[in-house]
């Protein structure tokens, strides 16, 4: 069952995820969710905020994208089918040695706004799984991007954020009619009891 998606200016956006200390059925349930509105919404990645949730988790599916990327996960390369979609609670991000490239990204909690962003292409993430068995994956290119960006969103940093100022820009009156319509929303929402 798809999940409402979160957008610009909700306040969740903005915290922290408490990291996961319970693996558990409603964990699982949560991370099927959230693929499922991942799915829905034709994304990549989807991070608990997003959907309502202060908690180290996101998800990932890149199985349908037409962009090359390198993986290594636990020492191996499994075919992508075989591991994605994913979930990655508490992860952990070290970036690799690498170039730094500008990709234009999007996020589902900011509906058709886009950017460039700069990030680095390599990088090491270390997670749990939904039984909090530990792994490793290191990737590059849009997975490494997109694991970025939803472990960004973990820690109450938005793409925005990441933007060059005159990028930023170009979007800005974008970014604040959105975050108007949010908040006219919530307003028209009734008192919660």
């Amino acid at each position: 069952m798809a999940l409402p998606i979160v957008h610009y200016n909700d306040t969740i956006l903005r915290k922290k995820g408490s990291k996961v200390t319970v693996f558990d059925a409603s964990l699982t349930r949560l991370a099927e969710q959230m693929i499922a509105t991942m799915h829905t919404a034709a994304g990549i990645g989807l991070a608990a905020q997003q959907v309502g949730h202060a908690i180290q988790l996101c998800v990932v599916d890149l199985r349908g994208v037409k962009v090359d990327f390198n993986w290594e996960l636990d020492g191996s390369k499994p075919p992508k089918e075989l591991f994605m979609p994913f979930a990655l609670v508490n992860p952990e991000i070290t970036f690799l040695p690498s170039d730094e490239f500008v990709y234009e990204e999007g996020c589902l909690s900011f509906p058709d706004i886009r950017g460039d962003v700069i990030r680095p292409d390599a990088i090491r993430v270390t997670y749990q799984d939904l039984q909090g068995t530990a792994h490793t994956l290191v990737c590059d290119d849009l997975l490494a991007r997109c694991i970025q960006h939803e472990v960004d969103h973990l820690n109450g940093t938005l793409f925005i954020d990441r933007m060059e100022k005159k990028v930023r820009a170009t979007i800005e009156p974008e970014i604040k009619a959105l975050a108007k319509a949010t908040r006219e929303a919530a307003e028209s929402q009734p008192p919660k009891t």
